[in-house]
């Protein structure tokens, strides 16, 4: 059971990027996923979450900058990240959703310029 992060950088304030996760190991397509995010010091946050039907979560604080979406055929969950804001910096992780029964390794993200 794997799920393996990417997409993660340095990207300027107003920036975006796209990160990916693909998964092996388990029947992806029967799972909800999702992304959560932790500060240094801080606590994990669900950041979005997409479930089985396509049904998606957003936190409040990323509603209509984030965009989760799947592929099942690639085992590989994505988040767009527009609007990027240096408050968003932290370590990504995928995940399965809301459970974390399944994470990856992580992917930093720091916004600054």
């Amino acid at each position: 059971v794997q799920l393996v992060e990417s997409g993660g950088g340095l990207v300027q304030p107003g920036g975006s990027l796209r990160l990916s996760c693909a998964a092996s190991g388990f029947t992806f397509s029967s799972y909800a996923m999702g992304w959560a995010r932790q500060v240094p010091g801080k606590g994990l946050e669900w950041v979005s979450g997409i479930y089985s039907d396509g049904s998606t979560y957003y936190a409040d604080s990323v509603k209509g900058r984030f965009t989760i979406s799947r592929d099942n055929a690639k085992n590989t969950v994505y988040l767009q990240m527009n609007s990027l804001k240096p408050e968003d910096t932290a370590v990504y992780y995928c995940a399965t959703f809301p459970q974390l029964e399944v994470w990856g390794q992580g992917t930093l993200v720091t916004v600054s310029s």
